[in-house]
């Protein structure tokens, strides 16, 4: 990672803070005596009257003015004011407030100013500190201020690896051999200082340029630039105080992106959007962060950049209500052009409800919302002329597919449905070619062939676990949580794969004493023990190795460390997303010391078939079996997300003989093993005869796999791709689905890691939707070359269906114990007598009204109910 760059795409949990409070917490937390900053800031015309008062020295001093909304090169745009008095500062500030200006090609407006003293100096630097997976680097420059250049290239450096502190004595040797002597020591005092205040506040990037020394010997900031890691909220925000997280430059939250942003935070699920071009004719609703990135990708690889109107996610198994109220804002957005204008030119638009095969969210039921929302807009979406692509696939697809064909065909909609035989992106040129006639595709593999390709028919499954292999039929795992659905999706794999005892030893759950818990062993019932701590749990099952951890990202750090602490544990998997990045550094650091293998966080596990899989990875059984996981192929991949991961195993199946082995590393930006890690095991591995990997942009590990590739360290064929080439395409900051997912170089960069893994000696396709293709041609000339043999298919294991979820398909039926004509929970929605329980709340019909419709079975007149709600007061 590299400071100072032009590209900068924010990640999901970096947040940008202004300077003024950058500078207000290194007033708080630097030692007495070591900081000499003040600041004032501006937010309205009112402040300025007030200021002095709080701030007398802005009556005394000679002032600077400037913005503070996250500008860079203010003094070069001219947005730096200096020797100003307070009354000059004052006329700044009114010009400035709500002055609309263009700064490198994005437009914004100017509300937010920061004041200060002006410094008397004699020499200015330059310090930035960031973050990367084992340490954290300081770059010093001894030149610095508005012409300091290409810092990346003239800095000197020093790391300071995770968990130790940056000593005088090291800054000093690395980074001020050009400093004189008399400033040596109170920079490298102050820069020791600094670099404890960047751990302690969970700040991810740190710049200061310039920084300099005044009158007294006191080291102070002039212009600064923060982020700080929002998941460590949670542990440090009580420091904080009141952080202001501004959202770039240019970029204010539009009324619907607040009201998304709004509902994301009430929920467990995670809903994103992020309007582009309101005037765009392809509107996107896709499901899953990964793919929401592959869907933007293929949009802008094809050509229409210029027409792609939002990007964003709904993900994490959304009710159907909150699903409605996403679909409902997709939809108002792209209903706004004035049809009824007889001189307006109605042009055809497309609505791209994408997305993966899903691991645990119902497909019917977010469709329900969707569908719901398809009514409401009906007469406005066929006035706007909006046709509809649908691709999805996962838990009860069929189900929500039917649904989503039968609601277009009611509501005479062109709605055009595709399931998981079809490529996740091969409805974005159909959608494209629905607005453009004249845009042609060729494409290629995006349906498979259906051709049957057998397992090798001699494959070693059962070598001991070691650093190289994770799994074999024998392993077992303990799961940290109480996660029933998991550890039964586990069970049923194992069942299928004809292990002959379960992969789950048993669960811990310190809420609770030791208990025992039931299960499903394919038809016959099991039961399973929970144990109250990780130390009786370890004691009862010396043979566990595995520990997959189900913990909230508040707790998953303790129970992690935990862990570690027992030798018989060699991998752990942490499911949970948004874990303080500092404390993940340190669990990857200490986890590699003990040489244990860390999946996570942020991922939904890995998966080998035939021998075991991690929680809810591969999702439901049936597509397990579908993906043709219950036995070993010849292909192991490796991804950062685990939604993409259900693609990749659905993309090899359908174009090889399986797969042999797949991980999916995690989303966040420190994932516990890297792309490296898994690559370098499957080289090792006889039984793996090609490998495919799926990045991101942001980081530079996929450069190890270039160097490893040149010099012949990996010598099998790896077809590779890198998502998020969409990136480019933005002139403001997006937030993508994964923490991980941010260049902050062109290092970084999806276009520049394609191109390096294609010189380096990859299986690089031109864009995700040829992936397909590739694999297809790399497997078929291993086969051809006899470094493939295929076997006979085996026989398609059957795993018993839940009831539950048979009722939810339709599948079976039984009568009731006892019927209620007042009211109907079997659905996700309550219903009191005919009326659903979000229109209760929407028509606000009180608590008369909800008692007219609990003792009359319908909805009684305004007065009947004010009535009952006297008689209930009385």
């Amino acid at each position: 990672v590299v400071a100072g760059q032009a590209l900068q795409h924010t990640a999901a949990m970096q947040k940008a803070i202004r300077e003024h409070d950058g500078k207000k917490l290194m007033a708080k937390f630097l030692p007495p005596g070591m900081f000499a900053g003040q600041a004032a800031q501006v937010k309205s015309l009112e402040d300025l009257e007030t200021l002095p008062e709080k701030e007398p020295w802005l009556l005394t001093s000679k002032l600077v003015v400037k913005p503070d909304q996250l500008i860079k090169r203010r003094g070069k745009n001219g947005l730096v004011k200096l020797g100003l008095d307070y009354e000059g500062a004052k006329a700044v500030c009114t010009e400035w407030m709500g002055k609309d200006v263009e700064l490198e090609g994005v437009k914004g407006k100017l509300n937010c100013f920061i004041i200060e003293p002006m410094m008397a100096f004699s020499a200015e630097y330059y310090i930035c500190i960031h973050s990367l997976r084992e340490k954290d680097e300081m770059l010093f420059y001894h030149e610095g201020g508005v012409d300091v250049g290409d810092v990346d290239a003239k800095a000197v450096r020093l790391g300071v690896p995770v968990g130790t502190k940056a000593t005088e004595a090291q800054i000093t040797d690395a980074l001020l051999a050009k400093v004189p002597a008399s400033e040596q020591p109170l920079l490298a005092k102050f820069f020791a200082a600094l670099y404890s205040l960047y751990v302690d506040l969970a700040f991810t990037y740190l710049e200061i340029n310039p920084i300099v020394v005044v009158e007294g010997g006191l080291v102070t900031p002039l212009d600064l630039a923060a982020k700080v890691d929002l998941t460590a909220q949670f542990d440090v925000g009580h420091m904080w105080g009141d952080l202001d997280m501004p959202a770039p430059f240019g970029r204010d939250s539009t009324p619907e992106e607040a009201h998304i942003a709004a509902l994301d935070e009430k929920t467990g699920a995670s809903l994103k959007l992020t309007v582009l071009n309101p005037k765009g004719r392809v509107w996107t609703m896709v499901a899953g962060g990964g793919a929401s990135v592959i869907y933007s990708d293929t949009i802008c690889d094809m050509g229409f950049a210029h027409e792609m109107s939002n990007y964003g996610e709904y993900s994490g198994a959304p009710t159907e209500a909150l699903t409605f109220e996403y679909a409902k804002t997709i939809l108002d957005l792209m209903t706004r052009d004035p049809v009824d204008d007889p001189s307006f030119e109605v042009k055809p638009k497309c609505l791209i409800i994408g997305g993966g095969i899903a691991n645990f969210t119902n497909v019917a039921t977010t469709f329900g919302g969707i569908i719901r929302a398809m009514k409401a807009y009906r007469d406005k979406i066929l006035s706007h002329k909006i046709g509809i692509w649908v691709r999805r696939g996962g838990p009860n697809f069929q189900e929500g597919l039917n649904a989503m064909k039968t609601a277009g065909a009611s509501l005479a909609i062109p709605v055009h449905v595709y399931g998981p035989e079809t490529h996740i992106t091969a409805i974005v040129p159909m959608a494209l070619a629905y607005i453009d006639p004249a845009f042609k595709y060729e494409a290629k593999s995006l349906v498979a062939d259906g051709k049957v390709r057998g397992p090798p028919p001699s494959v070693s499954l059962d070598k001991p676990e070691s650093a190289a292999v994770l799994f074999n039929p024998s392993t077992t795992s303990l799961v940290y949580g109480l996660q029933q659905r998991a550890v039964q999706n586990m069970l049923d794999f194992d069942y299928c794969c004809k292990r002959s005892k379960p992969s789950v030893a048993g669960m811990i759950y310190p809420f609770g004493g030791d208990n025992v818990q039931k299960f499903y062993w394919g038809t016959s019932e099991i039961l399973l023990p929970v144990y109250k701590d990780t130390s009786s749990a370890m004691s009862a099952n010396p043979t566990a190795s595995i520990m997959v951890n189900f913990a909230s990202q508040r707790s998953v750090y303790p129970s992690v460390k935990e862990a570690l602490a027992y030798p018989q544990i060699k991998t752990i998997a942490i499911i949970a997303e948004g874990v303080p990045e500092n404390k993940t550094r340190e669990l990857v650091k200490e986890a590699k010391e003990k040489e244990v293998t860390v999946i996570g966080p942020a991922t939904v596990g890995g998966i080998k078939p035939g021998c075991f899989r991690i929680g809810n990875t591969g999702g439901m059984i049936d597509n397990c079996i579908d993906c043709k996981l219950h036995r070993p192929g010849s292909v192991a991949y490796v991804s950062r997300s685990g939604g993409m991961s259900n693609e990749l195993n659905n993309i090899v199946s359908q174009h090889t003989n399986g797969v042999y082995e797949g991980v999916a590393i995690g989303g966040d930006r420190y994932p516990g093993t890297t792309f490296w890690d898994h690559l370098m095991r499957y080289e090792a591995n006889p039984d793996v005869k090609m490998m495919v990997l799926l990045g991101e942009v942001g980081g530079i590990e996929e450069y190890a796999i270039c160097e490893a590739i040149k010099d012949g360290r990996i010598s099998k064929p790896l077809v590779a791709w890198c998502i998020g080439t969409c990136s480019g395409y933005f002139n403001h900051s997006v937030s993508f689905g994964h923490a991980g997912s941010a260049a902050n170089s062109m290092l970084e960069t999806s276009e520049a890691k394609n191109a390096a893994l294609k010189e380096a000696g990859a299986i690089v396709p031109t864009s995700f939707n040829e992936l397909p293709h590739a694999i297809h041609e790399t497997y078929a000339k291993l086969v051809a070359a006899g470094t493939v043999v295929e076997g006979p298919e085996i026989e398609k294991p059957t795993v018993p269906m839940d009831y539950k979820w048979a009722m939810d398909l339709g599948l079976v039926r039984k009568p009731s114990a006892f019927v209620s004509t007042i009211c109907d929970d079997r659905k996700e929605e309550l219903i009191y007598a005919g009326m659903e329980i979000g229109r209760v709340f929407e028509e606000n019909i009180g608590i008369g009204g909800v008692v007219s419709l609990l003792w009359f079975r319908r909805k009684l007149p305004p007065y009947a109910c004010q009535f009952l709600e006297m008689i209930l007061m009385l």
